[in-house]
C-alpha cells in the first residue's frame, strides 16, 4: 500500500524538512540512536501523500540534522486510544477484562515530535502526571467495517506513543466526577508525542510479539511485549471501523502494559523536566521531556 518500508520526518542540514526512508544497514538498529549520532541519512520522499502509491522514494539522499515525529498534527484525523488491552495492566488496575476493546479519543492536537518538550498546563502537573508507552497503529487509507481478515490491508504501519494521563482528571471523583473520565485527562496540547519513525506492515505484520519499554530518567518503568495484548491490531482496526469510518492518518493507540506509575503501591508521577523514553522492537526509540514551566 505505500511505496517504503519506513518513513521518518527530519530537518536536514540545507535547513528544509523532508519526509524519508532512513537509510540502515540492520533494521533492529535504533534510528534515534543513529540520529543522536549524527550519521543517519535518508532518501528523499516525494509526493503530496505519503500514503498514496504515488509517492516515490527518491535517489535524493540527505543527512538527518533533527528527527521529527513521523506525523504532524495536521496530517492526523483524529487518535483513537484503547483502554485496558495489556492483559497485566488489567490486572494492576484492578479490573475485568473489558468484553470488547474500550475506546476513548485524543484530539489532533495531542501530536507532538520525537525528542521535543512537552508543556504540561498547571491543573495537570502536581502528583498526577503519568507516562504510558503504547504501540500505535497508523492508518493509510479511509476504511469503514473492515473485516478481521482484511485489516492489515488498511494499515500503513506502527509507530510508538506515548498517551500522557493526568490521573486526577481521569479517576478522582473530586475531579472526575462519580464515573472514569478519559477524553479530558488524555487530551491537552501535545499529549500523545510520536515517533521516531513508522515501519510498514511489509516488515511488521501484525506487530505482534514485539518487546515494548518505557524508561523515566533511565529507569526501566514497562517491559512487556505485544504478545499481551488482549485485543491485537486486525481485531482493533476490524472493530473500531465498525459503522465509522478510519480516515487516513489516523492513529490508533493500542493500549500501555503494566508498570504505569498509578498502579504502583506509591506511585512515581512524572516531574518537572523528566525524561520518558519508550522504545519498541524494530520501530526505535521515541524520547521526550516534559516542563511545567510555559515555553
Amino acid at each position: 500500500m505505500v511505496v517504503w518500508e519506513r518513513l521518518i520526518r527530519f530537518e536536514a542540514s540545507d535547513g528544509g524538512t523532508y519526509f524519508g526512508q532512513p537509510i540502515i544497514q540492520n533494521e533492529r538498529e535504533d534510528i534515534a540512536s543513529i540520529a543522536d549520532s549524527g550519521e543517519l541519512q535518508a532518501a528523499v520522499i516525494e509526493g503530496d501523500d505519503v500514503f498514496a502509491d504515488s509517492a516515490t522514494v527518491t535517489p535524493n539522499v540527505k543527512k538527518v540534522h533533527k528527527l521529527l515525529g513521523p506525523l504532524t498534527s495536521s496530517e492526523v484525523p483524529i487518535i483513537r486510544c484503547v483502554g485496558l488491552n495489556y492483559q497485566k495492566h488489567i490486572q494492576e488496575g484492578g479490573r475485568s477484562p473489558p468484553p470488547y476493546p474500550s475506546m476513548f479519543v485524543k484530539p489532533a492536537e495531542c501530536v507532538a515530535d520525537h525528542d521535543s518538550v512537552v508543556y504540561i498546563p498547571p491543573l495537570a502537573q502536581e502528583e498526577q502526571l503519568d507516562y504510558e508507552g503504547e504501540l500505535t497503529i497508523v492508518i493509510g487509507k479511509d476504511g469503514k467495517d473492515i473485516s478481521p481478515r482484511n485489516a492489515l490491508d488498511y494499515v500503513a504501519g506502527y509507530t510508538v506513543g506515548n498517551d500522557l494521563s493526568a490521573r486526577k482528571w481521569q479517576r478522582d471523583p473530586a475531579y472526575a466526577g462519580g464515573v472514569p473520565q478519559w477524553c479530558f485527562s488524555k487530551g491537552f496540547d501535545h499529549f500523545a508525542p510520536l515517533g521516531p519513525s513508522i515501519v510498514s506492515t511489509v516488515k511488521l505484520g501484525d506487530a505482534s510479539g514485539l518487546r515494548l519499554r518505557t524508561l523515566v530518567n533511565g529507569e526501566v518503568r514497562q517491559d512487556t511485549d505485544t504478545s499481551d495484548l488482549l485485543f491485537g491490531v486486525k481485531t482493533l482496526v476490524s472493530f473500531l471501523s465498525q459503522g465509522t469510518t478510519l480516515k487516513k492518518g489516523s492513529l490508533i493507540m493500542t493500549g500501555t502494559p503494566s508498570g504505569v506509575a498509578m498502579g504502583m503501591q506509591e506511585p512515581k508521577w512524572l516531574k518537572d523536566g523528566d525524561v520518558i523514553e519508550v522504545s519498541v522492537e524494530r520501530i526505535g526509540s521515541l524520547r521526550h521531556r516534559v516542563s511545567f514551566t510555559a515555553p
